[in-house]
């Protein structure tokens, strides 16, 4: 899911922009108030430029699941609806037909939530709020049978905190102004602009995505972090250093280290990303950085969107997480990925925490919390810990064990 490789060029925090300083935006609350503004009237394009300094009649080709340019992305966005571009969710297929055997090719797209069910699943990552309180109200004020439902239904069952752990209760932000954080602003219009409520079952087989999905992986990342979840990260590690393996462009490095945590970022360089948020991103292959330091005994290691490998993609599928956790000789793992089957990350068919009960039992799954997730996806992160900082059974808990 990862842009691809570019050559190497001099290093510039934002291709195309260099006077753009990440620790400069981040601060700049009038910009993001601007960027805000534009989201406001559904001029994205606007709004990216804006917060990275771009230059007008911007050309850089943002590759990914496609190449398209910023002008070209605001294009489609201006389209709205049209040739299913909001078509996120679907009902079963029908039977097949007795008369021929054939299974129609497409199934029906189900009508758009209302903006209302998209805005409750907004703030589940709203820093302000609960995010306990906002899934209860998600779920009591569905209708039986609804969309709202059944994402109910679904980010609840897989939600997971171990009850022998009290501190991964996160509460609400009680300052005045959180860490900001631009990708869930960018990630919030895109769910309302292009009408997704979160996932669930009728979302996991839709395979399409949207235009805006690249220039949100190259300017922020794979994926979308929470406050929940940088806090989460932050109690577990207990004042030790994250390893950010495969950190890419450098964002959850950057957020983290907003939070007080101390990280060390490792990436092999393999992907390119037009903004990055760190300068001092150690380039090496993660196992063989394992390997040279002691496996990273005394760290936590963080895996954010690990790839699924194999095919065209190179390698044994699965084979970039299974060997970074084989090589890891510490006691807190940390995956931020899809909770689903749709093979977006780590393995094709299983999940992060399926493939931890199944080929490692020797961890306990820690947490595992929703993510805010892009149309059409379905993130999380995962915790497992091993050895004596893994949580004991609770009495009668039987789920304690990923």
């Amino acid at each position: 899911m990862a842009p691809s490789r570019a050559p190497t060029k001099p290093f510039a925090y934002c291709e195309g922009a260099p006077m753009w300083d990440p620790e400069a935006y981040i601060a700049d609350r009038d910009l993001h108030a601007r960027a805000a503004a534009h989201l406001a009237r559904d001029d994205f394009a606007s709004a990216v430029a804006e917060s990275f300094a771009l230059p007008a009649r911007d050309a850089y080709v943002y590759h990914a699941i496609v190449s398209v340019t910023l002008a070209q992305v605001q294009h489609v966005v201006g389209l709205g609806p049209a040739n299913r571009l909001h078509a996120w969710y679907q009902s079963p297929a029908p039977p097949a037909d007795d008369g021929d055997g054939q299974q129609p090719s497409t199934a029906e797209p189900l009508p758009p939530p209302p903006k209302a069910d998209i805005q409750t699943y907004l703030q589940i990552f709203d820093p302000k709020t609960a995010t306990p309180n906002i899934l209860k109200t998600l779920s009591l004020n569905a209708k039986k049978g609804s969309l709202r439902a059944s994402v109910a239904g679904h980010l609840l069952s897989k939600r997971y905190l171990h009850p022998s752990v009290p501190g991964l209760q996160i509460p609400r932000s009680k300052s005045g102004a959180p860490v900001p954080n631009p990708y869930l602003d960018f990630l919030a219009w895109a769910c309302l602009n292009l009408e997704y409520a979160g996932p669930c079952p009728e979302s996991e087989a839709v395979r399409s995505s949207h235009h805006v999905l690249p220039v949100l992986m190259h300017h922020f990342g794979c994926a979308c972090p929470s406050h929940e979840a940088l806090a989460i990260l932050k109690h577990v590690a207990a004042g030790r250093e994250v390893w950010d393996v495969g950190s890419g462009n450098g964002y959850w490095t950057f957020m983290l280290r907003a939070y007080g945590v101390g990280v060390r970022a490792v990436d092999s360089a393999q992907s390119s990303w037009r903004a990055t948020w760190i300068r001092d991103t150690v380039v090496a292959d993660g196992v063989a950085y394992l390997g040279r330091n002691g496996g990273g005994r005394d760290a936590v290691l963080l895996l954010v969107y690990p790839i699924v490998g194999g095919g065209l993609a190179g390698g044994a599928e699965g084979g970039f997480t299974r060997d970074l956790v084989r090589a890891y000789a510490g006691d807190t793992l940390a995956v931020v990925g899809t909770q689903n089957h749709n093979g977006y990350t780590g393995f094709r068919g299983m999940s992060m925490d399926e493939y931890m009960a199944r080929e490692q039992p020797g961890w306990t799954k820690t947490a595992q919390v929703p993510l805010p997730s892009f149309p059409g996806k379905d993130e999380a992160l995962f915790v497992f810990q091993r050895g004596e900082r893994a949580p004991k059974p609770a009495q009668g808990d039987g789920s304690a064990s990923a």
